[in-house]
């Protein structure tokens, strides 16, 4: 029942049971899972992207403040 009613509100379970703070919706989800399902290298590629792009907005936001 939990579980429908996360899918109804398009959160996850976690965050409508109060187990993480980060409200992720379906489309993310499914892009987590998607990566998931990549092998090894192919993951570590695209988490590598994901941390320079990250780490780039952090210090273009450090030097704008």
């Amino acid at each position: 029942m939990a579980a429908k009613i996360a899918d109804a509100l398009e959160v996850s379970l976690d965050y409508l049971v109060g187990k993480t703070s980060v409200e992720l919706d379906n489309k993310t989800l499914k892009r987590l899972q998607d990566i998931q399902k990549l092998n090894e290298q192919d993951k570590a590629t695209v988490l590598e992207m994901v941390d320079a792009f990250l780490r780039d907005r952090k210090t273009k936001r450090h030097y704008a403040e």
